[in-house]
């Protein structure tokens, strides 16, 4: 039955029933996937399969299972033919050579992992916990972890973990049985000890400190000031750029690499704040040969209570407009 000869009132039910899921089915689309746009493709996908299939959706379970049943299966379907996103920390070990200048990877040899705008996924305001967790579930060093398992495994822990569903709930969901589920958690469990034994504690974004570490690396950048940049970061920190394959690690390899070779002179950089993946964040813009501030990309931080502990450049211009901010910006 299509869409066209569907009752509208029918659709109307629909809609009210299945909208307020939206945020959390692309949170969850994105912690499978690891990028922002694929997740918004899948949530789309998911809502055209929940639409043909609601005549005979019956509520024989929850709305909201059934839709994560179909989110998941989506996600996984998808993701069979493709590479898994990465950050440049996770192709090699850090750069050891001062003198190297970065290089980038050759186009199409490496899928990166996207930062997620906060804007897109934040819970009601006045519901903090779940803000909390939901800013928990999206951290970029547990996104990039996730990318290292068996899709199915990802699947499993995200159920059972991060949504809370039950063994029982999350076979159902993947079609499998009870004893897969736990079997599959198990292993999740420990492949991911194994990538992040220890996961760092950051600040909030909304911690007044979290924001001063922010407002330090813009200062930094806009004023091409390394010292300003050696009192932000953390003396073990890391800096990682897609699509460099190179990263640093500890503060003074850091600070070495931009001051050589990013941070330029005062007024090349333009930074605006803002939030993604629970963390820190912000679009930048380049000026160019004309003068002009254009879109480069975002930088999301690790702020900690000691400094921050680890940035990550995403080198793509169309992220900016992503974040809801135009390409070029007035002088």
């Amino acid at each position: 039955m299509t869409s066209e000869v569907r009752a509208p009132r029918e659709q109307d039910r629909f809609e009210a029933e299945t909208a307020r899921f939206r945020r959390e089915l692309l949170a969850h689309c994105y912690r499978l996937a690891g990028s922002a746009h694929d997740a918004e493709d899948l949530v789309q996908e998911t809502y055209l399969r929940a639409w043909r299939s609601y005549p005979g959706f019956e509520h024989r379970a929850s709305i909201r299972s059934w839709l994560y049943k179909i989110a998941t299966n989506v996600c996984l379907r998808a993701l069979e033919p493709r590479r898994i996103r990465l950050l440049p920390s996770g192709l090699a070990g850090p750069g050891d050579e001062p003198g190297r200048v970065p290089g980038p990877v050759a186009p199409g040899e490496v899928s990166w992992l996207e930062p997620l705008p906060d804007s897109w996924i934040s819970p009601p305001a006045d519901d903090p916990a779940a803000v909390v967790v939901a800013r928990e579930s999206v951290r970029l060093a547990l996104i990039a972890s996730l990318q290292h398992l068996p899709a199915r495994q990802r699947a499993i822990l995200l159920l059972r973990e991060v949504l809370a569903f039950s063994a029982a709930e999350t076979a159902e969901i993947l079609d499998t049985t009870t004893a897969a589920v736990k079997s599959g958690l198990q292993r999740a469990r420990a492949r991911l000890d194994e990538l992040e034994p220890a996961p760092e504690h950051l600040l909030e974004p909304t911690d007044q400190r979290a924001r001063a570490l922010l407002d330090g690396y813009i200062a930094a950048f806009e004023g091409s000031d390394a010292a300003l940049l050696e009192q932000v970061l953390r003396a073990d920190a890391t800096l990682e750029a897609t699509p460099f394959r190179g990263w640093q690690a500890g503060r003074a390899m850091c600070v070495h690499v931009l001051a050589a070779y990013v941070l330029g002179t005062p007024g090349d950089w333009r930074m605006i704040a803002t939030t993604a993946n629970g963390q820190p964040a912000a679009v930048v813009y380049h000026r160019d040969a004309h003068g002009t501030l254009r879109a480069d990309g975002a930088v999301v931080l690790a702020p900690t209570a000691t400094g921050v502990a680890r940035v990550i450049k995403f080198h793509d211009p169309a992220l900016v407009a992503t974040f809801g901010f135009p390409d070029v910006l007035a002088h």
